[in-house]
Parts: C-alpha cells; sequence; structure tokens
C-alpha cells in the first residue's frame, strides 16, 4: 500500500460548546478516490478545510509529504486581485509554468471564455471557474466540496470523466448519489465527530452503516441493561467494606460516566406531506406552446398531457428554460403562441430552488407557522412547532433562530417542512436537492413515491430522477423540449437512436403519450352538445364529490348509522368513476375539435 500524501491524525476541533470533530482522521494516497459522506452539519467541509490547512484544529495532527500539490475546491472562491477568469484559473498552477490550454480548456468546458470579468460572475459562473483553477494543475490531492453545485447534466457528465482519468488522489463531498458511486472506492463516514473508514465507494455505504448502528443499539441496551445489575448489586448485596466492593463500586460510576457520554444516532427526518382532495384527473394539457425572449426561442411548439399521479422531470443545460417550461404548464407566466389548459380542484404548493420565500429576519418557529401562535397545521391536524421542527432534524433551542443565520442544508429543510405543511394535489419542486443530505435526500425520494399528487421536477440529480419521475421532459435545443416515458435512464436509452437519426438528417421526436381519439373525426351534433354540457357536469361531480368527502370525514359516522356510510362511501365511488369517464370524453372530443380546426 502506497504512504499516504496526506494524513490527519486525531484532530479535534470545537465550535461553542458542542465538539465539531472528536479524533477524527484521514489518509490519502496517489490514486484514491475517498468519498467523504455525513449528515448536513456534521464537520465535513470543516474536515476538508483541516485537510487543506485552511483550519488549525484544537488538537491532533496534520502531515502532507513535502512537496506533494494539495488543491481545494471553495465554497465561496475569493477572485480579488483578478482581472480575467483565465487569469484566476492562471493563478492555481501556484508558481509552475502556467498551462495556458489546459486553463482555457477548462474554462471552455465548463461553457466560460476566460475572459469573464470575476465581480460580476454569477453564483454558478464563480463556481465553475473555482472548479476550473483546481482541476488546471493536475495536483496530487484534489480536496473537492461539492464540486456539482450550479453544474448542469451534461457539466455533470463531463466533470464525471474528467475525475475518472485524473491520478489525482481525490477526496469528494458531494450529495450526487450517482457521482459517488462512480467515482469512489473508499467511503469515510464522519459521524458525531468521528471518523468510520469503509473500504468500499458509495454503492456499499448504506447497509454498512446500517449495520453500524444497529450494532451500537444492540451495545448500547447491554450497557444499560449491565448498569441495572450492578446497581442492585449495590442496593442487596454490599456485605463489607472490601476492597473488591470498592473496585466494583468504581466501575458501576465509570459505567454510569459511559453511558451519559455516548453520543446517539441523530434522528432521522421525518416528512409527510399534507394532501387537498384529489384534483381533476386531467391536470394540465399544453397544445402547441411556444415562448420566445427577443429573438431567441425558449419553448418551440411544445405539446404534453399531465395526467394525475404522473410524476415529471425537465432536465436540460443551465439556460435552456427549464424554469420557464415549468412556469409555462404551471400557468405561472403566458404562452407566445398554443394553449396551456389548467385541471380543476388544484391545490398547488411550489418549493423554489433560492429560497426566496423565506424571511430571513423571520425566527425559524415564525417560518413554519407564519408568525401567528405556536402551532402548525399538518394534515389536518395541530401541531405544536417544536415538535414539527424535530421532525426535521431542528433542536427546540432553534426555534428562535434568525432564517438568516441557517446553513444551506438547514435552509433546505425548513423549505420543505413549509412545502409539506401545506394541503397539495400538485408539487412542483425546481432544484429540491441542493443542500440536502444524502439521507434526506433518501427520504424525499420515499415520500414523493407514496404522494396521491401530482409532480413537477426540475431537477439535475440523475438517480433523484430515476428514483422519483415517471416521465422526463428533455431539452433538444433551440427551444425543443422530448417527452420520454421513464427515468433520466431511460430517457438516455430511448434518446441514442433518435439522435442518431437527427445526425443523419431526419429528425424524429417521441411524442407525448397521446389520448384515445376516435375513429372518425367528424363532430356530429352530439359531440358538440357534450362538448359544451359537460364542463358543466364535471364541476357538478366534483361538487358532489366534495360534498361526499365532507360527510364521510365525520368519525362518528360509521358508529352512528353504518348502512349510511356505506350508501355514501358507494355513491362517492360512483361519482368519482363518471367525473373520470366524463374528463376522458371531454378531453377527447375537445382534442377532435381543435384537430378539425387546424
Amino acid at each position: 500500500m502506497a504512504p499516504p500524501l496526506l494524513l490527519l491524525q486525531d484532530v479535534n476541533l470545537t465550535f461553542g460548546t458542542a465538539p465539531l470533530l472528536a479524533g477524527a482522521g484521514l489518509g490519502v494516497s496517489a490514486g484514491d478516490r475517498i468519498c467523504l459522506v455525513g449528515r448536513n452539519g456534521s464537520g465535513k467541509s470543516t474536515l476538508l478545510k483541516v485537510a487543506a490547512g485552511l483550519i488549525q484544529p484544537d488538537s491532533g495532527r496534520r502531515f502532507a509529504q513535502p512537496g506533494a500539490t494539495i488543491r481545494y475546491l471553495p465554497q465561496e472562491p475569493d477572485f480579488d486581485g483578478f482581472t480575467t477568469t483565465l487569469a484566476y484559473v492562471e493563478a492555481g498552477f501556484d508558481g509552475a509554468s502556467a498551462d495556458h490550454y489546459r486553463a482555457t480548456y477548462l474554462l471552455e468546458q465548463l461553457g466560460l471564455t476566460g475572459a469573464e470579468d470575476p465581480s460580476t460572475l454569477s453564483g454558478g459562473e464563480a463556481r465553475r471557474t473555482a472548479l476550473a483553477r483546481v482541476l488546471a494543475p493536475e495536483p496530487d490531492i484534489l480536496l473537492l466540496d461539492e464540486p456539482t453545485n450550479h453544474l448542469d447534466l451534461p457539466g455533470i457528465e463531463w466533470l464525471e470523466k474528467e475525475l475518472s482519468g485524473m491520478k489525482s488522489g481525490i477526496v469528494l463531498i458531494s450529495h450526487d448519489r450517482r457521482l459517488l458511486e462512480r467515482i469512489s472506492r473508499t467511503t469515510l463516514w464522519l459521524d458525531r465527530g468521528v471518523t468510520r473508514q469503509l473500504d468500499q465507494g458509495f454503492a456499499h455505504f448504506e447497509p454498512w452503516r446500517d449495520a453500524v448502528l444497529e450494532q451500537e443499539e444492540t451495545d448500547r441496551h447491554k450497557l444499560g441493561r449491565k448498569i441495572v445489575m450492578e446497581e442492585d448489586w449495590l442496593r442487596y448485596g454490599v456485605t463489607a467494606r472490601r476492597k473488591r466492593n470498592q473496585k466494583r463500586l468504581a466501575d458501576l460510576h465509570s459505567l454510569r460516566k459511559k453511558h451519559r457520554e455516548q453520543r446517539g444516532a441523530l434522528g432521522k427526518v421525518r416528512m409527510e406531506a399534507a394532501e387537498a382532495d384529489l384534483s381533476g384527473r386531467l391536470v394540465m394539457v399544453a397544445e402547441g406552446v411556444s415562448k420566445s425572449y427577443g429573438d431567441r426561442p425558449i419553448v418551440r411548439d411544445f405539446s404534453a398531457r399531465v395526467i394525475r399521479g404522473d410524476r415529471v422531470g425537465i432536465v436540460g443545460p443551465n439556460g435552456a428554460g427549464k424554469t420557464t417550461l415549468l412556469n409555462l404548464l404551471t400557468g405561472e407566466i403566458e404562452p407566445d403562441t398554443g394553449e396551456v389548459k389548467i385541471g380543476t380542484n388544484l391545490a398547488q404548493v411550489t418549493l423554489d430552488q433560492r429560497r426566496e420565500t423565506l424571511d430571513p429576519g423571520q425566527t425559524l418557529s415564525q417560518a413554519l407557522t407564519s408568525g401567528a401562535g405556536d402551532t402548525v397545521v399538518v394534515g389536518g391536524q395541530s401541531r405544536h412547532v417544536v415538535s414539527y421542527m424535530k421532525d426535521f432534524l431542528f433542536g427546540p433551542e432553534q426555534a428562535n433562530t434568525p432564517v438568516g443565520v441557517l446553513s444551506g442544508g438547514e435552509r433546505g429543510r425548513l423549505t420543505l417542512a413549509r412545502a409539506f405543511a401545506k394541503p397539495s394535489n400538485l408539487l412542483v419542486l425546481d432544484e429540491p436537492t441542493n443542500d440536502l443530505d444524502l439521507e434526506t435526500l433518501e427520504l424525499l425520494q420515499e415520500r414523493l413515491a407514496d404522494y396521491a399528487g401530482t409532480v413537477l421536477l426540475v431537477s439535475h440529480d440523475r438517480d433523484f430522477l430515476d428514483r422519483v419521475v415517471t416521465s422526463v421532459i428533455a431539452s433538444d435545443g433551440d427551444g425543443v423540449w422530448t417527452q420520454y416515458a421513464g427515468g433520466y435512464s431511460d430517457m438516455l436509452a430511448q434518446r441514442g437512436p433518435a439522435r442518431a437519426t437527427a445526425a443523419s438528417g431526419a429528425k424524429t421526436k417521441t411524442p407525448a403519450p397521446a389520448a384515445p381519439r376516435a375513429a372518425s373525426k367528424r363532430m356530429t351534433f352530439k359531440d358538440k352538445h357534450a362538448l359544451e354540457t359537460l364542463p358543466s357536469r364535471i364541476a357538478n361531480l366534483e361538487a358532489e364529490i366534495a360534498k361526499f368527502n365532507r360527510q364521510l370525514s365525520d368519525p362518528n359516522l360509521y358508529a352512528k348509522d353504518p348502512v349510511k356510510f356505506a350508501a355514501i362511501s358507494q355513491t362517492l365511488t360512483e361519482a368519482q368513476a363518471a367525473l373520470t369517464s366524463a374528463e376522458e370524453q371531454w378531453l377527447e372530443l375537445e382534442m377532435r375539435r381543435e384537430e378539425m380546426e387546424a
């Protein structure tokens, strides 16, 4: 085994009164591929800064092999003194002769020219410039803290290939599961200030972690039972002040101290979505929708249908117009041409990627209760705000913490807590995975899978898309968007032949699922009458369904009158079936009418 180029041993660091690192360690040799994982706030970024020599620990040892080059990717790069992004990247060679070609190549691959003024960069551009700087010299050790932040899917896939081809020893922090699985060969778990190492990649981490926590719980239970036995001896078994008894008493005190000092595993985030009444079966229909800004087409002649229960992912490069398409589908903005029909009885909740709905001046408690009292209503039930905070791993002492001082991960959890507390049957999620730790992300996936409503989702997280969505709308460039069945990997499989055909000169496009069409395109008098009367019938059915649901919500109805309960339940089922049939008939007739007019 090669000697380590970088070594941390028994690192201790305390912020405030709580120890952040308590005997943590890290060893990196040439060619290593280490992923550093742990909860938000567990100290991963701090440990990486200690490894980079940017933070001095309270105690412990840091050793770097003389002559070894180490590069660290910061969360917030410092551009002071640099007039162009190229100058900033070339400065990363740090005394060695700068490779102008490689610096320019990396900037171009990351969507930059090198001539940009660093003071005018967006957050995403600044992050990509910093990434180019640490990659350019191909260092011996590469310390990367969330390198995929602000990268689009093509950028993430490019970075994955770039890292795979490097000889550097790499330590990587990321919430992108797919990147971790493909890059890592060693997993370092930072938990409660201590590091544990698994000599396998991230794909094997979760079963190992669960086994470790289960063994801890078993040991904790055994320790508790031993203390009970020793306390029983103390009360009833001491016969004299012999040395043997004095030693046993000292051992009991030691056991009690060990039990007190044990730091149990952190709790898990609990998410339950507060669901509104069911929406209509047809959630939204886009017909020939186009949208441009100036001479630039963002969406061109796009058609799609979203049915109740669908989970639709929207993917594409940065700047392709993903958020614009999302806003078109939800009716937030009007198309230049075409039409978007929004379904009935929709209760929409939106989670925006910039957390703009959060007021930095509010406290955590006020943000969850909207400043009214100390309770929050979740799923129709009133809960104390502190109890609900605990579901999202906030401690009671954080109730009065200003939102403005929360970490990115904490703001992400707060935004989720607010979104899931509101009754909804349509969730609109714009980059919901930003700043979430892997365990919170996993639970979010489970909750979305159980959600009875409809989900529209913009994300660059390939694994998240594969686990959540039932179809993907992908950008083909120049305002063209195509819908594919399945997740992100399914989209790639379907897209290959389509792109090959397009390259040969024939343009193909996978159509959105179409509703059944009648054999005849002609509209009879009966069809026209049905098209005019169906909207009012649909509205009446929805009103009836709402009435039946209110009656069944009486918890005492079944006990008082089981016959009436059964009759209402049967009538409700029939009304829901009639509503589905009416919506499908209206959709078929409406599409036939539009076809004839065209």
